[in-house]
């Protein structure tokens, strides 16, 4: 019972201390700064009567330039807690330090890192998923659209997401991740509505008529691409709301976004 006692201390103990993604170096790294070292902050349920728990790995949005750490990140994080998931918050390499590929690296590298250490934080490796924010929903459907062994989300929640790079692009975040004169067949691969297989993950969208910052069809395009591809997928369309919004905790209405996102999860 000690022993127990001591282990769970230990693991809320780590919890919420960040951890390397690559202890010596990630690939590619131009330095030595907090910028080059992506990382993982774990959030776990405390105490969890009933492991293994689903877990989630977390990407804040930014446009590839900045990280929305707190209410896209941390508060998200506490909420999947409450619902008695563990969350690993992503903080992956940024423009125009860092273009593609070392974000989708980051994030294929904290799928692997979840999962290798899922006993560790009583996780079930095969009930990981990934969520994503605005250029983060870019981050995690790029990993649904284009994982390696190893590194296929089971699920995938996307939060008012960059999904093309084309017609209906966020320019900021395409030219954080690309810089400003892209080669077309990038810009056509990493626009993820048009990489969707029968093999990408189930998926949950969740976007405003009014962004707009990254227009709604971005989200639209996803879902439309899933359903032919016979993916499971579930789509919520609020009239109102900015971009940005997180778990929206000031709008009453569209707060209620996470409800529907609670009742997708109980069936995963």
């Amino acid at each position: 019972m000690r022993l127990v006692i001591l282990v769970l201390f230990s693991l809320l103990a780590s919890a919420q201390q960040p951890v390397l993604l690559w202890p010596n170096g990630a690939p590619g790294a131009v330095g030595t700064e907090d910028a080059d070292k992506p990382s993982l902050t774990v959030f776990v349920p405390s105490p969890n009567p009933h492991p293994p728990t689903p877990a989630v790995v977390v990407c804040p949005g930014g446009g590839y330039q900045h990280l929305a750490m707190d209410h896209e990140g941390k508060q998200i994080a506490e909420w999947l807690n409450r619902q008695g998931i563990a969350a690993f918050v992503l903080k992956y390499r940024l423009g125009p330090r860092y273009r593609h590929p070392a974000p989708l690296d980051d994030a294929k590298q904290a799928m692997r890192w979840v999962r290798a250490h899922a006993a560790d934080y009583g996780v079930d490796p095969r009930r990981v998923g990934i969520w994503g924010f605005s250029a983060g929903g870019h981050l995690a459907a790029k990993l649904a659209t284009h994982f390696d062994d190893g590194t296929r989300p089971d699920f995938a929640i996307l939060a008012y997401p960059v999904i093309s790079l084309g017609e209906y692009a966020h320019k900021g975040s395409r030219d954080n991740l690309l810089g400003p004169n892209p080669d077309p067949k990038l810009v056509e691969n990493l626009s993820n509505e048009k990489q969707v297989t029968a093999q990408t993950p189930p998926t949950f969208l969740f976007h405003t008529t009014d962004d707009n910052a990254v227009p709604v069809e971005n989200s639209v395009l996803f879902y439309l691409a899933l359903r032919r591809a016979g993916v499971p997928a579930e789509l919520h369309v609020y009239e109102h709301g900015r971009h940005g919004v997180g778990l929206a905790p000031t709008d009453a209405v569209l707060t209620t976004w996470k409800e529907r996102l609670a009742d997708w999860l109980k069936k995963r």
